[in-house]
Parts: C-alpha cells; sequence; structure tokens
C-alpha cells in the first residue's frame, strides 16, 4: 500500500558539492556524540581536539570509530598524524560542564600550541596508552589503532580499540549502567548547535508475542 506521506524532497548527492552533502549530512544525522581526542605526536607533545563525526561501532571487539578530517590542503591534521605516528589515542567524553573547555580546543591554533593547557584544563597519565586523559572529562576510552579507512583525500576513518574505560566516581553502577542524566554528555547538531543527554526516556524492544497482542488488541 502506497504511504500518503511518500512524497518528498530528493537530493541527488552526485549533483551536489561536498560542502552541501555535509550540510545536509551533519543536519539529518543527529545528534552526534562527540569525542574529544587526546593524542601525543613523537616528541610527546599533547593535541586535544573534539569531532562529531564519531561513534561506537562494536563490543567484541571494543571498537569506537573517528572520522578525522585533512587540512583544506589535505596535509593531516596534528589528531591524524599522530595516531599515524603513535598508533594511539584517548576519546574523552564531553559533558555539558566541559562546553566552554572543548569549545577552546577545536581552535585552529598555530603548531606548538598546547589546546589542553590554554584551555585551562588539567590532565592524568595514560595508563595503557601514552596520550594522556582530560582530568575533567566524566568519561574517558584509551584505545590502540586497530585499522584506518583512507576513504579520499580529504579524510580518513580511523577504527580504534579500546583498552579501558575510565568514569568519574558514581557514573557507572554495579550492573555496568551510565548514569546518562549524571553524564550529561554533550551532542552535535548541525550548524553551531549543540544538544544535551541528560533528558532520556526508556522504551524497551518489544518481543514478537507482545507486539501481536498489541496489534490485535487482545490480551
Amino acid at each position: 500500500m502506497d504511504s500518503p506521506n511518500a512524497q518528498s524532497d530528493r537530493f541527488d548527492f552526485a549533483s551536489l558539492s561536498a560542502r552541501d552533502r555535509y550540510k545536509l549530512l551533519i543536519g539529518s544525522v543527529v545528534p552526534r556524540p562527540i569525542a574529544w581526542v587526546t593524542t601525543i605526536d613523537e616528541k610527546g607533545t599533547p593535541n586535544a581536539a573534539p569531532f562529531s563525526f564519531f561513534n561506537c561501532l562494536s563490543s567484541d571487539p571494543a571498537i569506537l570509530a573517528l572520522g578525522v578530517e585533512n587540512h583544506a590542503d589535505m596535509r593531516f591534521k596534528d589528531t591524524g598524524r599522530n595516531i599515524r605516528v603513535t598508533e594511539e589515542f584517548t576519546v574523552n567524553i564531553v559533558g555539558f560542564d566541559n562546553l566552554e573547555a572543548m569549545n577552546v580546543t577545536a581552535v585552529p591554533f598555530a603548531a606548538g600550541i598546547d589546546e589542553i593547557e590554554a584551555a585551562g584544563m588539567s590532565t592524568v597519565p595514560g595508563e595503557f596508552v601514552a596520550c594522556p586523559q582530560i582530568a575533567e572529562a566524566p568519561i574517558r576510552f584509551e584505545c590502540r589503532k586497530h585499522v584506518t579507512l583512507n576513504i579520499g583525500k580529504s579524510r580518513e576513518i580511523v577504527l580504534g580499540e579500546v583498552l579501558a574505560m575510565h568514569a568519574r566516581p558514581g557514573l557507572v553502577n554495579d550492573r555496568f549502567h551510565v548514569d546518562a542524566a549524571a553524564l550529561d554528555a554533550l551532542g552535535r547538531m548541525g550548524g553551531h548547535g549543540y544538544c544535551r543527554s541528560n533528558k532520556t526516556f526508556d522504551l524497551p524492544t518489544m518481543s514478537e508475542t507482545e507486539w501481536r497482542t498489541r496489534a490485535t488488541g487482545t490480551n
């Protein structure tokens, strides 16, 4: 049966510029979690930068994915370069109280500037990797590079295996459930938009029997 709501505006991605495709994607695939990534270079110099092309793709093995964009001239940005050199990175989850500091680390500073220091944040040493963790972040994942997918000149996708997770005391209960309200993680919307994850609701997945009972109205 045809749906009365089947009409839609079509956007042929083959005919759109990369910028227009970007605007459609980031405005539609929302909210996106934010990876506040810390790395070090071969000299041990730390770097921090936020990425919203990010998500969890697997739990066995535990894999996080980052979409890392290159500079306009196709040079690697510090995060991408550092992961290539060291094969390590740490994903710090951005809580609402990290908003201003995270925004500072997004500034396109010249090489040699310590974004963590500029943002007024402190660090704790990594335990499984050499990358520092942002102490003020509510959750941190220490990762080893699993594989890098070179999908084009402008961007690569880095898959990292999670070696350890660190959480602010009280965020995770004895059943390994994370308190979403206390985490209060930021999400990325389109344009300059953000959202907060502290207002949630539960919707259990139904069994087929439960669905049939609801659909037929029987007990």
